[in-house]
């Protein structure tokens, strides 16, 4: 019983140390890595060189990502875009509560 028990905490912490997820809102359709994305909210899956972008529990895209630890703690989440031809693309997402930045190439 103790060993299962231990067993479902150690499965728990690996999970959470894999990867941490975030909440964010699209207020306009853009695209990420060559995927667009429609407005909305969606769960960000932040891992070591990529991030997995669900919309609830569906899957959206994986991309790959520079994520950075800035030494600046960040108020809110903020999407930065760059825009060519009237077609928005993320280019940096800083995540509010945290000092992470996530940057797309």
């Amino acid at each position: 019983m103790f060993t299962k028990i231990l067993i479902a905490f150690a499965v728990a912490a690996l999970s959470i140390a894999s990867a941490a997820t975030f909440p964010v809102s699209l207020i306009q359709p853009a695209v990420v890595h060559g995927k667009e994305l429609k407005a909305g909210d969606y769960q960000l899956d932040v891992k070591e060189n990529s991030v997995i972008i669900l919309k609830g529990k569906k899957l959206q895209a994986e991309v790959p990502a520079k994520v950075e630890n800035t030494s600046e703690k960040y108020s809110r989440t903020q999407v930065l875009y760059n825009q060519d031809k009237g077609k928005f693309s993320i280019k940096q997402i800083e995540l509010g509560g945290t000092s992470t930045r996530l940057t797309f190439e």
